[in-house]
């Protein structure tokens, strides 16, 4: 992306699927100090447990991380933008995901007013795994 660009919800959505995909810490803190150098703010967590228990474990864990790393300010309507982001996120992949386990990361981008949020999932049942992304996005 050149400077000349203005960086916008797309972008947004980009950079937390490439964090919700990094590999490990390593190339995490890369992405995160790349994007920073564009003015992105970006992290991750990971999740895993049964679907069904852990849909509010990964909507928390998006809001503090989000917190912790200052993408947001705890503020309610911030927290919400978040909270609904990864609602949206997780609600796209419901269907592959009911009745079995799932682990996987939480992909989280700020510019300005945009905010995406992405959960890449493992889904499956001992070795017999599927792969799922949700994305979901709000403007604060």
């Amino acid at each position: 992306m050149s400077e000349t660009q203005s960086i916008g919800s797309r972008d947004v959505a980009a950079a937390a699927i490439r964090m919700a995909t990094s590999l490990d810490l390593q190339e995490e803190k890369h992405l995160k100090n790349a994007y920073a150098a564009l003015g992105i703010k970006t992290t991750a967590a990971n999740f895993g447990g049964e679907f069904i228990a852990s849909v509010n474990k990964i909507i928390e864990r998006a809001v503090v991380a989000a917190k912790r790393e200052g993408i947001i300010s705890a503020t309610h309507s911030e927290e919400g933008a978040v909270a609904g982001a990864t609602r949206e996120a997780v609600s796209q992949v419901m269907n592959k995901a009911i009745g079995l386990n799932i682990g996987g990361k939480i992909g989280i981008a700020r510019f300005n007013e945009h905010v995406g949020v992405t959960v890449f999932f493992g889904v499956g049942l001992l070795h017999l795994n599927e792969v799922a992304i949700g994305l979901g996005h709000r403007v604060i």
